[in-house]
């Protein structure tokens, strides 16, 4: 479909910040995700997350805001259903997943470095609380991106 015509520029221009939200904010969860994941194991990938969480906390915070902004205006005009109540019940559940990984996890983290000890593995407790969180960001990001996807194919 051409973009002339009876376009309504609106909803491009929120899809586009809604998909700019899902490139910055997925893009930099799957980074540091892996980097986690490796860290669980390797105090090279240990200090390598410490260091990487930095780059990407503010990016995924970018993202999720970019995601909320287009989506309220993709959606300004839509029904509620199922899947848009859906995408809203996990942006909030990745909005507190990311303040406990902002305001626990990070402190966290930054303080190992400061005490020398960021190569260190860490903590069986803290190991498992991060392996949740990133449970919840896996599954949430990628949820809101097909639920996105689904959004746009049934209102074409």
């Amino acid at each position: 479909m051409p973009l002339v015509g009876n376009v309504n520029w609106i909803d491009i221009i929120g899809l586009y910040i809604h998909l700019a939200g899902f490139v910055i904010g997925l893009g930099a969860v799957t980074v540091i995700d892996l980097h986690g994941f490796l860290g669980r194991k390797s105090s090279y990938w240990t200090e390598a997350t410490t260091r990487t969480h930095k780059v990407t906390k503010p990016l995924i915070w970018l993202g999720l805001l970019l995601v909320i902004i287009g989506a309220i205006i993709f959606y300004r005009n839509r029904v509620w259903s199922l899947a848009l109540l859906a995408q809203a019940i996990i942006v909030c559940a990745l909005m507190i997943n990311g303040i406990f990984l902002s305001f626990k996890v990070s402190p966290f983290l930054i303080q190992r470095e400061k005490e020398g000890r960021a190569a260190e593995l860490l903590p069986t407790a803290w190991q498992k609380k991060i392996t949740i969180a990133f449970l919840v960001s896996f599954a949430g990001w990628w949820s809101e991106l097909l639920l996105t996807v689904y959004q746009v194919m049934l209102y074409r």
